[in-house]
């Protein structure tokens, strides 16, 4: 079986541990998540990188810094992951959901501003499969309101809007590094901080509510717990997996991006039976997933059996929010339901990962283009 997803490593990632054990410090903050931490800023240029113990806790520091209170409505799209919602639920706001764009599958940021009531807060912009949201016209719109944004750039490592990294264009970035992406440390992720003024903050609450990191700095004599907060420090043990895949990144980039071209390639002629992705001009993205949309639920159900029946595996994505019973429970849906239900039932993923090899990425593709009566010559 070809399987949608191999976790990425390098080579470099056990050294990397061995270092770490030896050095006897392998809880967080040590010198392995710095290191990670400045290889972000750096590269990204933003103003402060996090590492966090997941893409969750990463929004959930988000939401804690843009103040959320209960009542408070953050507009988000419904084709997206739990974690963006009930990093606002938990906060005890109500998740206002908006229609997404055929296109991207992104949030349509045409249908943001009518969604604004007096009790919005913030918006939230997931940038799926590392294609950029409208990030332009969404600032707008939120400096116009007075609302916070954050990047929910959880697949969006290494892609870019207009030559600006993602994550670091709105308020907060959040980043996953879980085993699914295209950079991992396990269970992981990283809250970037783009405003000077929310840094100090952002390490008090990443460190049990204290102002810990004031302390060991000698900005204070000895540290006590000064605000709201968890414990969202990853251990060195997974930052050390971490670096030893940030300090290969343009090489795993640019082979997913090599898979990723070969399959957009492949499918050319397949266009008057599928839809391919799109990524629109000033858009860079990092080839974390390759989808396909077939002609309805009914037909992505039978592609996904036919490829399992032939040893490959394909996967649909999110079942939208707002139809969930949690979504029920906590948000709403503004305005029509056009594209979301309709879109996210049609869509299917293929295998992609660092290291996908030539042969097997020819048996997927020869087993597409069989289903469809188009085998390759």
């Amino acid at each position: 079986m070809i399987g949608f997803n191999i976790p990425p490593c390098t080579g470099r990632e056990e050294d990397y541990i061995r270092e770490a054990i030896a050095s006897h410090h392998i809880c967080g903050d040590g010198p392995f998540t710095k290191r990670c931490a400045e290889w972000m800023e750096n590269r990204f240029h933003t103003e402060k990188a996090l590492l966090t113990t997941s893409g969750t806790s990463a929004l959930d520091m988000a939401m804690i810094l843009c103040d959320l209170k209960p009542g408070d409505e953050v507009i988000l799209p419904s084709f997206t992951f739990s974690s963006t919602a009930t990093a606002a639920v938990m906060r005890g706001a109500v998740c206002v959901f908006v229609d997404i764009r055929p296109d991207t599958m992104n949030i349509d940021e045409t249908k943001i501003e009518a969604a604004i009531t007096e009790k919005t807060k913030a918006i939230v912009a997931v940038h799926y499969g590392g294609v950029a949201c409208e990030m332009d016209t969404i600032m707008k719109i939120a400096r116009r309101h007075h609302l916070l944004v954050i990047e929910d750039a959880a697949q969006a490592v290494m892609a870019s809007y207009k030559g600006k990294a993602l994550g670091t264009i709105g308020d907060f970035g959040c980043y996953s590094f879980h085993e699914t992406k295209n950079y991992s440390m396990g269970e992981g992720g990283a809250i970037l901080i783009n405003r000077k003024e929310d840094i100090e903050r952002a390490e008090i609450i990443r460190e049990k509510g204290t102002n810990r990191a004031r302390f060991f700095r000698g900005q204070v004599d000895k540290y006590t717990w000064v605000d709201v907060g968890d414990s969202f420090l990853p251990s060195e043990l997974n930052a050390a997996y971490l670096l030893a895949q940030l300090d290969q990144a343009d090489a795993i980039n640019e082979d997913r991006l090599g898979s990723w071209h070969h399959y957009y390639e492949a499918f050319q002629d397949l266009k008057d039976r599928v839809t391919l992705p799109v990524v629109p001009e000033g858009c860079r993205h990092n080839a974390h997933l390759f989808y396909l949309k077939l002609r309805d639920l009914s037909e992505r159900t039978e592609f996904i059996s036919y490829l399992k029946s032939r040893g490959v595996q394909s996967v649909f994505h999110y079942v939208p929010l707002h139809s969930s019973p949690a979504g029920e429970q906590f948000g709403r849906f503004h305005g029509e339901d056009r594209y979301t239900t309709k879109e996210s039932e049609r869509l299917t993923r293929l295998p992609m990962y660092y290291g996908l090899t030539e042969a097997d990425r020819m048996t997927v593709i020869e087993t597409v283009r069989s289903f469809f009566g188009r085998e390759t010559s």
